[in-house]
C-alpha cells in the first residue's frame, strides 16, 4: 500500500459532442490511473485513457443508478487513497447540476486533493446546436438555469414559479422531461403567457439530437407525439423563435443517419470523423482486422535482397505501412530504396508513401486491367524485377498484367486481413431492430467478412431497408457475388469519394 494519496480531477465531459471536451480535460484523462464516468459522458472520451487505466462506469439516469451518489463519493476517495490519480468524468459541467460540489466536499473531508476542470454545459450547448441563443439583445439579456428534477408540486418546493413566470429571462430547465407537464402548468398558473415559445432538445450536440418546439399551451402534446424522452433540456422564452432562422446542426446533409463503419478500427478514424462532421451517427462495427503476417520471412528476405529489384509497387496504405514497419525493424531506412522506381494503386496509397519522403513514379487509379496497362505503358517494364508487398489474399489482376508485360514479379505477404467478430451481436441486434440506415464497405474483405458475421441469418430481410455503399467497382463486384446490390458506388475510389457519394444519394432522396 502506497503512502501517497492520488488526486481526483472532477472533469466536465461536455454535453455529448466529444469535440467539445477541453484540452485540459483531455490531458487529465490521458494521465489518469482510473477513469470514472457516468451515463451522459461520451464513451468516445475513453479512447484518450491510457491502455493500463482502470475504467469504471457509474451510470446515473432517471430511476436507474449503477451506483448511488454516496457510493460514487466513496469510490473516488478509496481510489485516491490507493495512490491512484482519478479522472471523474461528469456530463456537462461538474458544478452545474452535476453534484460536483458534493463530491468535492467528500474528497476534502477525507484529505484527498482535487481539481475542478469545467466543462461545456448542455444548458448552453444544446440550445446552441438547436439554433437557439440563450441570450439575444432583441429578446433578453439574461438567462436562468433551473433544475427540472425536483417535483414542482411538493409543498416545500424551492421553485419560485412566480419569479420565473414574471421574468423576461430565458428559462433553461435541466433534467425536466418527466416533469414537463407540471412545469408548464405552474408557469401558466403564475402568469406566464400560454403562447410563450418553448423547445425541448434531446441528446443535444450529438447525432441523435432531437428538437421539439411549440408553446406552453401545445408543447406537452407535441412531445408526446414525438415520443421524446430524457435526456433532454427545456428552453422557454422568445429566443426559441429564432430556431427557424438559426438552426444549423440538424440541417447538415447526413444528420441523424445511422451509418455502420465496417473498416478496420485502426483505419476508421478518418471516415468516422468525416461522416460525423456531416451529422451522421457513426456505428463502428469492424468486420476486419489488419495484422502482420504470421510468417515475415518472405518480406524480410525481399528487403535483404532489395538491391535486386527495379520496381516497388504498393496496392494499399496497409502495404506501405507494414513494409516500412518491417524495414525499420530490420535496422534499415529509406536510403536502401534509392535505386528503385515506385508505383501506387490509388491516390491515398500515393499520399501514404509520401509520408516517408518518396514520390510514386506512376499511379494506376484502380486494380482493373486497363488501368494497370495504361499506367505502365509509358515505362519500360519488360525484364524488370518487381516487388509487390501486399495482403496475404489479394486479387491476381496486377501481377498477371505485369507478367504479361514481361515483368518478373515477386509477391510477398506484408499483412493479413482477418475476420473481426467482436461486434457481431451488436450488428445483428441493430439490423433486426431497424436501427441502421446505411453500411459502408471500403474493400472486398469488408464485404465478405460482414456477410460472414451474419452467418445463416436472412440477409435479404435484414438489409431490406439498409443503404449499402461501396468504395468502388471491385468492392461492388464482391458485394454482388454475395447477393448484395450496392445502392451507392463511389465515383472516386477514395474515402472522400465514398462520403461524397453518400451525400449525393441522400440529397437525391429529399
Amino acid at each position: 500500500m502506497t503512502n501517497k494519496t492520488g488526486i481526483v480531477y472532477l472533469i466536465g465531459a461536455g454535453p455529448g459532442d466529444p469535440g467539445l471536451l477541453t484540452i485540459k480535460a483531455k490531458e487529465c484523462i490521458e494521465t489518469a490511473d482510473v477513469v470514472v464516468y457516468d451515463y451522459l459522458a461520451s464513451p468516445f472520451l475513453l479512447d484518450y485513457a491510457g491502455s493500463d487505466a482502470q475504467i469504471i462506469y457509474v451510470g446515473k439516469k432517471g430511476g436507474d443508478h449503477t451506483l448511488s451518489q454516496d457510493k460514487i463519493n466513496l469510490l473516488l476517495v478509496d481510489k485516491a487513497k490507493e495512490g491512484l490519480d482519478v479522472a471523474r468524468l461528469k456530463g456537462g459541467d461538474p458544478f452545474v447540476f452535476g453534484r460536483g460540489g458534493e463530491e468535492a466536499q467528500m474528497l476534502l473531508s477525507h484529505g484527498v486533493p482535487y481539481e475542478v476542470i469545467p466543462g461545456v454545459t448542455s444548458a448552453i450547448a444544446a440550445p446552441a446546436y438547436a439554433g437557439i441563443p440563450v441570450t439575444h439583445r432583441d429578446h433578453t439579456s439574461f438567462v436562468s438555469f433551473i433544475t427540472g428534477h425536483e417535483d414542482p408540486t411538493k409543498k416545500d418546493t424551492s421553485m419560485q414559479w412566480d419569479v420565473y413566470a414574471k421574468s423576461n429571462a430565458t428559462l433553461v430547465f435541466l433534467m425536466g422531461v418527466k416533469n414537463l407537464k407540471n412545469i408548464v402548468k405552474n408557469l401558466i398558473a403564475h402568469g406566464k403567457e400560454s403562447n410563450t415559445p418553448i423547445a425541448l432538445v434531446r441528446w443535444g450536440t450529438t447525432a441523435k439530437q432531437q428538437t421539439v418546439t411549440g408553446t406552453l399551451e401545445t408543447i406537452v402534446e407535441r412531445v408526446k407525439l414525438a415520443k421524446l424522452t430524457s435526456p433532454a433540456i427545456i428552453i422557454i422564452g422568445h429566443v426559441v423563435s429564432l430556431r427557424d432562422e438559426l438552426a444549423w446542426f440538424d440541417k447538415r446533409p447526413l444528420f441523424g443517419k445511422r451509418i455502420v463503419i465496417t473498416r478496420a478500427r485502426a483505419q476508421a478514424s478518418n471516415l468516422v470523423s468525416m461522416l460525423a462532421r456531416l451529422g451522421a451517427h457513426c456505428i463502428e462495427i469492424p468486420s476486419i482486422r489488419i495484422v502482420p503476417p504470421q510468417d515475415l520471412d518472405s518480406l524480410k528476405k525481399s528487403i535483404e535482397d532489395i538491391s535486386k529489384y527495379d520496381w516497388l509497387v504498393f496496392t494499399s496504405v496497409n502495404g506501405v505501412k507494414f513494409f516500412f514497419d518491417t524495414l525499420f525493424d530490420m535496422g534499415r531506412d529509406v536510403r536502401v530504396l534509392g535505386h528503385l522506381k515506385f508505383a501506387c494503386i490509388g491516390p491515398v496509397t500515393k499520399e501514404r508513401l509520401r509520408d516517408f519522403g518518396i514520390t510514386s513514379d506512376i499511379l494506376p487509379q484502380t486494380y482493373r486491367a486497363e488501368s494497370v496497362i495504361d499506367a505502365f505503358s509509358m515505362v519500360e517494364i519488360k525484364d524488370k524485377k518487381v516487388l509487390l508487398p501486399r495482403a496475404k489474399k489479394a486479387r491476381t489482376i496486377l501481377p498477371e498484367e505485369l507478367t504479361k508485360m514481361g515483368a518478373r514479379v515477386d509477391e510477398v505477404t506484408a499483412y493479413e486481413t482477418r475476420l473481426d467478430v467482436e461486434g457481431k451481436e451488436e450488428l445483428i441486434s441493430l439490423l433486426e431492430s431497424n436501427e441502421i440506415d446505411a453500411v459502408t464497405f471500403t474493400s472486398s474483405s469488408t464485404v465478405s467478412n460482414f456477410m460472414s458475421m451474419l452467418e445463416s441469418k436472412d440477409t435479404k430481410k435484414l438489409l431490406k431497408n439498409v443503404v449499402t455503399a461501396s468504395i468502388g467497382p471491385i468492392t461492388s463486384d464482391t458485394a454482388r457475388s454475395l447477393d448484395i446490390e450496392p445502392a451507392i458506388e463511389a465515383k472516386e475510389y477514395t474515402i472522400q469519394g465514398l462520403v461524397d457519394s453518400l451525400i449525393a444519394y441522400y440529397e437525391s432522396e429529399k
